[in-house]
């Protein structure tokens, strides 16, 4: 190969281009602190960082949920917390009200503060989250939920329960709709109830009752029938399902207790003759229609025996479906406490796990600087003399021997 003047100048500015290349590059890479400026500098450890990025953002939008959920699990608990301190003072009044000391007017008061509990139940019932949507009003988060009509108050949201999936497959409930909370709630004893005819003359008076053979309970409502005669009390139980009398003609005693087909009851004071008490299944009411049926039993005057007996049986009922309301809150604010407390744990998992994603980030993608360094200081003493030689070799001419 004959070597000639252009060729010589042509390789060593190739040369010290390659070297300036090198150069720029390491000093790039400090300069920046990554090892991998371009996916062709690693391809195997770009792709298994980009990999290691995507599921870095998911676990961030994930973390972002579980902030989010946190937030609507504390307003949804704090609001429940303080319905539930609003039940329970109700309940007090209730069983104050109950007090034979009490005259009409008094127990009148404890209905206007009954009135005054009842307006803030409807209000907290319509409470709101920080961003503005109803936290009762199930997927209808504008729409207020709760609102006093004619026939008292009425629920406009609708059943839906929203939910953010927090972790992989993992889709949590962060709210609960009004009607599981405040509407459908099971009344008298949660399995069924006892309550007078309003025809009852006498002064009996029944208990909430209670379940003590579930396997004999066979959904069906039955009715206790009292007769007087000659001083002698007696009742009848006739299944009113099946249109049959059970038994017939038993001896009453005040305060014994009454089994009928898995449900006990006690019936307490005297019934007049026709008086009777019905035991039938359960059924879904508010607890507004509750505080409206213990303001009215409160209300209405006490002054005969009768009219007593009217007012402790309406107080015992709805004392009874008080409990099971203050019972679905427990239940609510159970599943409400469990679901924070799985945040908590998925966030701290959370961020294990992004300690990972860093720590493998970095071994991917994170610079040696002693040998970036090492290499900077070689690269920049092979471009120093790549340069003097340059000079040295293009200054050479046959002239000079001549």
């Amino acid at each position: 190969m004959r070597v000639t003047t252009p060729l010589l100048h042509a390789l060593g500015i190739d040369a010290i281009a390659r070297q300036q290349e090198a150069l720029l590059r390491t000093q790039q890479q400090i300069a920046s602190g990554r090892r991998i400026l371009v996916p062709s500098d690693d391809p195997i450890a770009a792709a298994q960082a980009m990999a290691v990025l995507d599921a870095k953002a998911r676990t961030t939008q994930y973390q972002a949920n579980i902030g989010a959920a946190g937030d609507a699990l504390g307003y949804a608990e704090g609001v429940l917390a303080q319905v539930t301190e609003v039940l329970q003072a109700a309940r007090t009044l209730a069983v104050n009200g109950g007090a034979a000391t009490l005259s009409d007017a008094d127990r009148r008061s404890l209905a206007g503060e009954l009135r005054s509990q009842l307006d803030h139940l409807v209000g907290l019932a319509n409470s709101r989250d920080g961003n503005g949507a109803y936290l009762f009003a199930g997927f209808a988060t504008a729409t207020q939920p709760f609102a006093r009509g004619a026939g008292g108050v009425a629920y406009f949201g609708d059943q839906g329960e929203r939910m953010l999936e927090v972790s992989p497959g993992r889709n949590l409930a962060v709210s609960t709709s009004g009607d599981a909370v405040f509407m459908s709630i099971r009344t008298g004893n949660g399995t069924f109830t006892a309550v007078p005819a309003p025809t009852n003359a006498g002064a009996g008076t029944i208990d909430a009752g209670r379940v003590v053979d579930p396997a004999a309970l066979t959904g069906h409502s039955y009715r206790l029938q009292f007769s007087v005669v000659g001083g002698v009390t007696t009742f009848d139980v006739v299944d009113v399902t099946s249109a049959t009398i059970v038994s017939a003609g038993n001896a009453y005693a005040p305060g014994t207790a009454i089994d009928v087909d898995g449900m006990q009851v006690t019936v307490g004071g005297a019934p007049a003759n026709g008086d009777s008490f019905t035991l039938a299944p359960s059924s879904a009411q508010s607890v507004f229609t509750t505080f409206d049926q213990l303001i009215a039993a409160l209300e209405a005057p006490a002054g005969s025996p009768a009219a007593r007996a009217a007012l402790a049986n309406g107080l015992t009922g709805a004392l009874a479906n008080l409990d099971q309301a203050l019972e679905r809150l427990l239940t609510v604010r159970a599943g409400f406490g469990a679901g924070l407390r799985e945040l908590d744990a998925l966030g701290a998992g959370n961020d294990a796990t992004q300690l990972c994603h860093d720590q493998t980030l970095s071994r991917l993608q994170d610079l040696d600087y002693n040998a970036a360094l090492s290499d900077f200081a070689r690269q920049q003493l092979a471009l120093e003399a790549a340069q003097k030689s340059f000079v040295q070799v293009t200054g050479l001419s046959l002239f000079d021997y001549l």
